[in-house]
């Protein structure tokens, strides 16, 4: 099916600019840089990052709009046949990294990628979005992913369920035998005719998702185990981004903008060899849950 790529852009555009409105009032101290910035290529795109904020530690909304004449590596493994055909890809691309271990991490994104132009353009969406607790609160769990389930819903039965488990086997660090987080929606190559209205869909009910999470958990009092356990968790985001993430592949490989690919790292990190927690403990109880994915909603989810 063809789409409009300017009603794409469009959309795009005024999503990152009503998120990273409602995180700025979140946060209600810290403001993003923007940064715009062109790519010698083709194209361009705007980086906005917040730093230092009272809730956020660093949050990074960016948007790009690039293109090509020739599709990367990347790109073709599933489809040779379209290699060698000019392309453009535009998308929205977050990473919030609170500063209370209380409060997840999340990333969302949501994207349209077209080879070739005019009748011959062969286009598809791709997106979704994840949560990543240090400390796990299984309310939050089953209310984030009823707000995946129910922006879905409209689309059909079977897509909860599909993308669900998709984001799960997505965000699956293979060298640790865990998962990122506790997952979320997660789908790609995806062509359908309501393909774009299910991409709204879901860039729009993502602050529903996340926002009550950040207000219940905001405040909780925390000490420097917890900071040094968040520390910790976050070297695992690292690993997955640079070692198992299409899109931190796709970015560099398409001479995208370094800074902007790898906004999504978190500012302040740790490693500790052989760490393991102990029994009985709330971060024995997040390794336990992420060493095998759980159904969040009763049955189907329905």
């Amino acid at each position: 099916m063809h789409h409009d790529p300017k009603e794409i852009h469009d959309w795009l555009r005024s999503l990152q600019d009503a998120i990273t409105h409602e995180v700025e009032q979140i946060d209600g101290r810290a403001q993003f840089r923007r940064d715009a910035w062109t790519r010698e290529a083709g194209g361009g795109g705007e980086s906005r990052v917040l730093q230092d904020g009272a809730i956020f530690e660093q949050a990074g909304v960016n948007f790009s709009h690039v293109s090509g004449d020739s599709l990367p590596p990347s790109a073709t493994a599933h489809r040779p046949h379209l290699a060698g055909r000019h392309w453009q890809a535009m998308g929205v691309s977050l990473v919030f990294h609170p500063r209370n271990p209380y409060v997840p991490t999340t990333h969302m994104n949501v994207r349209y990628f077209q080879a070739g132009s005019g009748e011959d353009a062969v286009g598809w969406f791709g997106g979704g979005y994840d949560l990543t607790p240090c400390y796990l609160f299984e309310e939050d769990a089953r209310h984030w992913h009823r707000v995946a389930h129910d922006a879905v819903a409209p689309f059909g039965n079977s897509i909860y369920p599909r993308f669900k488990r998709w984001c799960d086997e997505y965000f699956w660090l293979k060298h640790r035998s865990e998962a990122r987080g506790i997952g979320g929606l997660f789908y790609d190559d995806y062509s359908e005719p309501h393909a774009f209205e299910l991409t709204r869909a879901v860039g729009e009910s993502f602050m529903r998702a996340y926002a009550p999470i950040v207000a219940r958990r905001r405040d909780t009092p925390f000490g420097e185990r917890e900071r040094e356990f968040q520390l910790y968790r976050r070297g695992r985001y690292v690993e997955f981004n640079l070692v198992w993430d299409r899109g931190t592949l796709f970015g560099l490989q398409s001479g995208g903008r370094t800074e902007s690919i790898l906004m999504s790292l978190p500012p302040l990190v740790r490693w500790e060899y052989g760490y393991a927690p102990e029994p009985g403990t709330p971060e024995a109880k997040l390794h336990e849950v992420l060493a095998r994915p759980r159904e969040w909603l009763d049955g189907d989810g329905a």
